[in-house]
């Protein structure tokens, strides 16, 4: 008898073994995992924690349902290396079994996932990465954040427009750099300006002192500068230091070098700094003071525009398992992204159904001081800008 017992308690928990296995599959069913792949540490982890952060945020106003579907984020940090971006999302994808990845705080990243998502046939959701070609590297690839020549075509216009004839270039030597570049020296010399001195530095862990001189001596009107999110307040201090404020040679560019996560604390030698720019704070709009409200609440800090990629990012998610009644196939997810319309905290935004990549506002803002703090105040807007890279195609 006793025997008999233990073999039936065992077969029990065996059967008790198998029950759970079996009902493994149908609870994974119901969660929508998101991986999400983000610079925590490094040169961009201020990117990677405002990323995060407003995906939390949205989680907290929205729920973590939706269409029946519990959403489960799975953060990695790849410290914006695209081979630990490669090694992160091949772990989401075939181990954790995730219905998405997002994040991508630099191209490099970004692009080093887009292979993985199109054999995994996932969507990719680029929440902050610019170059323009990411978006043409998969056809799962969708983007909430920006491409440079968004805003680069449309300061090299202005400028020359403002009687800056006299330009020094300082680019970061990667590909968002090199967009950059490219699209504000076509638009700017095509109006007649010089470029007087160009230079590219290091991505990572720059010392910009050398090549500031280089632009002090050149003596130019204004200097173009790119540099990725979280590097713009290293940038002003040499700035300063350089006396480059001191003699006159005001900031211009994309408004990366301005990050609202950074800019108080670059001190008046911003002020009067000139950037077109997809975001600020300073935005006027409702959707935008209460964005703002609630992540100074929530964090203690103001958002910048990566937030606002992050927080666009996982709205657009959100919509399209909406969209498929809950349906989690990448296709079908994909599909319901192309041609989505909103109002973000940046303004009126949209998926270009044919690209796949984001179509928004552009402003011309200037670094000014607000109730003793400094913000990019907007003074002009350029509607519904497209990719500029993509609409010559």
């Amino acid at each position: 008898m006793f025997v008999q017992a233990r073999k039936l308690s065992r077969w029990m928990l065996g059967a008790v073994a198998v029950g759970t296995l079996a009902l493994a599959p149908a609870r994974a069913e119901d969660s929508f995992k998101i991986g999400l792949i983000l610079p925590m540490t490094g040169g961009q982890a201020s990117t990677g924690k405002q990323i995060d952060n407003a995906i939390k945020l949205y989680m907290q106003q929205h729920g973590d349902t939706v269409a029946g579907e519990k959403i489960e984020i799975i953060l990695k940090d790849d410290g914006a290396l695209p081979d630990k971006t490669k090694i992160a999302a091949q772990e989401l994808i075939v181990n954790e079994k995730v219905n998405a990845i997002a994040g991508f705080g630099v191209t490099p990243a970004a692009l080093a996932a887009a292979p993985l998502a199109t054999q995994g046939k996932i969507p990719e959701v680029v929440m902050a990465a610019g170059t323009s070609i990411i978006t043409e590297k998969s056809p799962y690839i969708v983007r909430t954040s920006f491409t440079l020549p968004q805003s680069s075509t449309i300061i090299g216009d202005w400028a020359v427009k403002n009687g800056i004839k006299k330009v020094a270039t300082l680019t970061s030597d990667y590909a968002p750099g090199n967009d950059a570049l490219s699209s504000f020296k076509e638009h700017f010399t095509a109006g007649g300006g010089e470029i007087v001195e160009e230079v590219k530095v290091p991505l990572a862990n720059p010392d910009f002192a050398p090549f500031l001189q280089r632009m002090k001596d050149a003596k130019p009107d204004a200097m173009f500068v790119f540099v990725p999110a979280g590097q713009g307040g290293n940038f002003m201090k040499q700035y300063a230091e350089r006396g480059l404020d001191k003699a006159g040679i005001k900031v211009i560019g994309p408004g990366d070098v301005m990050d609202d996560d950074l800019l108080n604390g670059m001190g008046d030698a911003a002020l009067g700094a000139v950037t077109a720019h997809i975001y600020s704070a300073a935005h006027p709009s409702q959707a935008n003071k209460d964005f703002v409200a609630a992540y100074k609440k929530a964090f203690g800090n103001r958002p910048g525009f990566m937030a606002v990629g992050g927080y666009d990012g996982i709205h657009l998610i959100y919509q399209a398992l909406k969209k498929t009644g809950g349906k989690t196939d990448g296709d079908a997810l994909v599909a319901a992204m192309k041609g989505m319309k909103w109002e973000s905290p940046r303004g009126p935004i949209s998926i270009d159904p044919d690209t796949r990549d984001i179509v928004q506002n552009v402003y011309i803002r200037k670094v000014e001081k607000v109730d003793g703090e400094l913000y990019n105040v907007e003074f002009e807007t350029f509607e519904a800008v497209k990719d500029p890279g993509k609409v010559k195609k």
